[in-house]
């Protein structure tokens, strides 16, 4: 039996003992990444404030938590809306990623294409977002490996999408 120790906004941790021994297990909300393309075949970035990282802003892929009774695709087009100012009439899970263990999660990789111009108000703030950038499928794949862009699992998604481009 799991005994909960922490129970937080985004985080939960349990304890439980089995064979002598105890056992931890964090628990993450259902999350997902937006892969979106345009026309031009350029990716959407952002570059976000976050103020409690090392890193205070960084370049990264739309992303979010998927909210009780709403689907990955819902979420996805959300959080597009939200953090870059654009929904995506095209939308299609192309990965998961599942984990159990220690760490706990389920989380989606959303291809997002035929993109037009519609901002939703960002419950984070408006100057969380920095800047919004579209940079090219090659040169995004470059910029993996040269190390300008950071390894994560949220950049596990674009490799589908350069075999999906034959990038």
């Amino acid at each position: 039996m799991e005994n909960i120790v922490y129970n937080g906004n985004f985080i939960k941790v349990a304890e439980f003992t089995r064979e002598n021994y105890t056992w931890e297990k964090a628990y993450l909300p259902d999350s997902l990444v937006v892969i979106a393309i345009t026309k031009k075949k350029e990716i959407v970035f952002i570059e976000e404030r976050r103020p409690h990282e090392d890193n205070p802003i960084r370049l990264k892929l739309v992303t979010g938590h998927i909210d009780k009774g709403e689907s990955a695709i819902e979420c996805a087009n959300r959080e597009l809306q939200e953090e870059a100012g654009f929904k995506a009439n095209a939308l299609k899970e192309i990965l998961v990623n599942r984990s159990s263990g220690t760490i706990n999660s389920n989380f989606h990789f959303i291809l997002a294409t035929e993109l037009e111009v519609s901002k939703l108000p960002n419950p984070d703030g408006e100057n969380t977002i920095v800047s919004v950038k579209k940079i090219k499928i090659n040169e995004v794949r470059n910029m993996l490996k040269s190390g300008e862009l950071i390894w994560n699992l949220s950049t596990l998604g674009l490799f589908k999408v350069f075999d999906l481009y034959n990038i």
